[in-house]
């Protein structure tokens, strides 16, 4: 399966922000952009004037970046987004936040997207009730996300939990500590989805 092997920090510095990539290191000295606040490559400080296309495909990849999504996957996101009665950007949006991984890490069980997708690859949850290792797996409003009963007791876990109750989860998803699930409420709404993107960029690079 194909996926990003170069180091992520050069994807922030690319963007010049923070894309959080990489969990707790984000929010210490150590970060990348905190250290080179500059794009990566040897020409990368030289002015350039950036076209419109230019910045709708820096957007995009901002967007797959963020979410730790390949570029034929993110298509078929977009062409399901379309297919969506609503506002195209938005229903994109709803759906990359609904991916399995995402909501994994949104409920705190990992610190990053990439570590997320990992433990779903590893069959580390249930959802609605069967083992789920397919981290594009999409969730539904009602349903339940679970740490399987074969990983309570995984290290990782153990070390984990205790630090949840100091985290905040989005409005749309509930958590119980003690049972090690989660449910989701609703679908997300565009001011519940604290990723800075404008999706309209989106929108108009697929519509060339």
């Amino acid at each position: 399966m194909a996926r990003y092997t170069d180091a992520v920090c050069r994807l922030c510095r690319r963007q010049g922000m923070k894309l959080f990539l990489k969990g707790d290191r984000c929010f210490t000295p150590k970060c990348g952009v905190e250290r080179r606040n500059y794009a990566p490559g040897e020409h990368s400080q030289r002015r350039r004037k950036v076209s419109e296309y230019g910045v709708q495909l820096k957007e995009k990849q901002k967007i797959r970046n963020i979410y730790g999504v390949l570029e034929r996957q993110f298509r078929k996101h977009f062409e399901e987004a379309e297919r969506r009665p609503g506002i195209t950007g938005e229903n994109l949006l709803q759906i990359l936040e609904m991916r399995l991984d995402n909501v994994v890490y949104r409920f705190g069980w990992a610190s990053s997207r990439a570590e997320a997708r990992q433990l779903v690859r590893h069959g580390h949850f249930d959802l609605r009730g069967r083992k789920t290792d397919i981290p594009s797996a999409q969730v539904k409003m009602g349903d339940v996300v679970g740490i399987r009963g074969s990983s309570k007791e995984n290290e990782y876990f153990q070390a984990v939990i205790p630090t949840m109750a100091k985290k905040t989860i989005p409005k749309w998803l509930s958590l119980d500590l003690d049972a090690m699930r989660g449910r989701i409420l609703a679908a997300p709404a565009r001011e519940e989805i604290d990723a800075n993107v404008s999706e309209q960029l989106v929108v108009e690079f697929y519509s060339r």
